[in-house]
Parts: C-alpha cells; structure tokens; sequence
C-alpha cells in the first residue's frame, strides 16, 4: 500500500459538498492517521447532556459549555476526553496511536473487548500522568486516571460521545472527492466556547481562497 502522509492533528473541514448529515459543516480533529485507517473527533456538535451526568468527576474540569460533545458517529456509548496541557510540552516524537488514547463507557469504566481505539493508557516520561499527546499541546485523557492528576496542568478539556472513524485508505478517498479541507489546528479549537460557530471561524483565519467559503450560506438555495 502507498505510504500515507500522516494528517494527525490536523482538522478536518467539511465542504458545502458534503452529503453526509452526520458531518454537515463538522470541524474534525484528527487523532490518529496512517494505513490503517484514521479516527477523530467533531468538534462543533454539543449535546443538551452535561459532562456532570455521565462523568462527575471531570465535570469542574471541563470548560464551557459543560456539556457532551457528539464525537461522531462510532460508539456513541463511550465517552473521549480531549485537553490542551499548555505551556509547550517539547517533541513530537510523543504522539500516540490511537491505542494509547482513552475511552470509557457510560458509567466511567474502560470499554471491555473494545478496539485499539477504546483501550486506555498511562504514559511515563515529560508528559502528565493520564494525558498523552497527540499533537502540539493537545492530547488524549486517560479518563480512569484521577481528575487530580490533573487538574493544575489542564488548560481545557471537552468530552466526547463517540468518534469519527474511516478504514484504510476511506478518508484519502473522501478527500479526493472534495469532501473535505485539511487545515491546521489550534489549541483553542478544542475548547471554543462557541462550538456552533466553529465551521465559519476555521475557514475564515485561513489565508488563501477558503477564507471566502466561510460567508457561505447554510441554505444553498439562498447563495
């Protein structure tokens, strides 16, 4: 199989071309990405569920809104957490595969028989206990660690519902087929305190043609 340039940490922008309601106008960040295949999170989908309702302890660590975000479609009854550790951690050579990220059940328990991808792990090293880089400053939270470990370190975290997934080679296909722009991230997309308005902010900080895409209407037929 061809290599695959590696897009982790990238977004993922959808196109007004974009069918899939499951994505209409999403803001995916990318988690994991290689031959294998590729998984994310949505960034822009709040839930009327608070964090508080299925993850207690890490409510008073979540920023606002303090709810659940719908991560995408996969495994809507697991719960990812994702948080920005600021202050700069050095290296990329940190970033985990998708295995060594954190998924647990509704109840807060690690997803039993899960994939890869529902596996929870503690890393050793510069990087917090319980948070493992995925790109830059933002990384995946061992959601069975204690909230203590912490809680002085976490800049921002949001709780997903679920996730995005694609096999082998789906998402170079998408691509291909004009279903999504590739953009770079920012700590701050993680914790936008307007999620319903991300789609437009991503597309309009970009400096080139796209800025142009965030005027464009929700309604087509009004363009």
């Amino acid at each position: 199989m061809t290599e695959v340039s590696s897009l982790t940490g990238r977004l993922l922008v959808a196109t007004p071309a974009l069918a899939d309601p499951n994505f209409d106008r999403a803001v995916v960040l990318l988690l994991d990405h290689d031959e294998e295949g590729s998984l994310g999170v949505v960034l822009n989908r709040p839930t009327p569920v608070g964090v508080a309702d299925i993850l207690a302890p890490w409510a008073a660590l979540a920023g606002e809104p303090g709810v659940v975000f719908q991560g995408g479609p996969v495994s809507l009854d697991s719960a990812l957490g994702v948080a920005v550790v600021p202050g700069g951690l050095s290296g990329e050579g940190g970033i985990p595969s998708v295995d060594s990220g954190a998924l647990a059940n509704g109840d807060g328990a690690e997803t039993a028989g899960a994939p890869a991808a529902d596996r929870a792990g503690v890393q050793s090293g510069d990087e917090p206990l319980g948070w493992r880089r995925v790109h830059g400053a933002i990384g995946l939270v061992d959601l069975e660690a204690p909230p203590e470990l912490l809680a002085a370190v976490l800049g921002s975290l949001r709780i997903f519902a679920g996730y995005a997934g694609w096999g082998p080679g789906q998402l170079e296909d998408e691509l291909v087929d004009g279903a999504w722009y590739v953009v770079e991230s920012e700590p701050g997309d993680v914790s936008s305190p307007d999620p319903e308005q991300l789609w437009r902010a991503v597309l309009r900080r970009q400096r080139n043609e796209l800025a142009m895409v965030a005027t464009y209407p929700d309604d087509p037929s009004l363009n």
